[in-house]
C-alpha cells in the first residue's frame, strides 16, 4: 500500500479521477447518498490516501480530504473519509486517520479538527481524541454526528538539574 498526501495541484489526472471514482463508488453507490461529489472544495483540499497497483480500476483503498479553517472557524475540518470494502477491518482505517492526524499537526500545530462521522463509528472516532460537539443529525438520510478533537499544544520540554548542579546553574 502506497500512502500520499498531496495539495491539489500535485494530483496526476489519474490520481484525482482515481479518488473521485472511490470517492463515487462509497458515497453515491454504496451509501446511496445522491449528491455531486466534486464540491468545489477539492481545489483547496489536502489529500491524503492510499493506493495499491494503480493500473487497476479501484485502487485506491483509503482517503480523506482534509480543509485549514479561517479566521471565523480555525478548526481543521476532515471529511469525505472512506475506506473501501476490501481494507475494512484491517487497520486501514485506523492508519488513515493516524496519517490525517500527523498532516492537521505538520501543517497547523495547535489547532483543534473537526469531521462529521455515521453516529455508529463514534468510538472509533473518539480513540483518537475526538469527542462528539453536536448531533446526531440527518445527513443522506443516516444519523450523523460533530466530532472535534481539541488541539494539542507542543509539549515543554522538562528541566531536570543534575545532581552536581550549582544554584547559579538553577537560575
Amino acid at each position: 500500500m502506497n500512502w500520499k498526501t498531496l495539495d491539489f495541484e500535485q494530483l496526476t489526472a489519474r490520481e484525482l479521477y482515481l479518488i473521485l471514482r472511490a470517492r463515487s463508488a462509497v458515497f453515491v453507490v454504496e451509501q446511496s447518498h445522491v449528491h455531486l461529489d466534486p464540491d468545489g472544495r477539492d481545489e483547496t483540499g489536502i489529500h491524503v490516501f492510499a493506493a495499491e497497483d494503480m493500473s487497476r480500476s479501484m485502487p485506491v483503498l483509503a482517503y480523506a480530504r482534509i480543509h485549514e479553517g479561517d479566521a471565523e472557524d480555525p478548526e481543521v475540518v476532515v471529511d469525505k473519509i472512506l475506506t473501501s470494502p476490501l481494507r475494512r477491518g484491517d487497520g486501514t482505517a485506523h492508519a488513515l486517520i493516524e496519517r490525517v492526524l500527523a498532516v492537521t499537526a505538520e501543517r497547523w500545530p495547535g489547532r483543534g479538527v473537526r469531521l462529521s462521522a455515521p453516529v455508529s463509528l463514534r468510538g472509533f472516532y473518539e480513540a483518537f481524541g475526538f469527542r462528539k460537539t453536536e448531533g446526531p443529525f440527518l445527513e443522506h438520510g443516516m444519523p450523523f454526528i460533530g466530532l472535534t478533537r481539541k488541539s494539542r499544544p507542543p509539549r515543554e520540554p522538562q528541566f531536570v538539574p543534575s545532581d552536581n548542579a550549582t544554584t547559579y546553574e538553577l537560575l
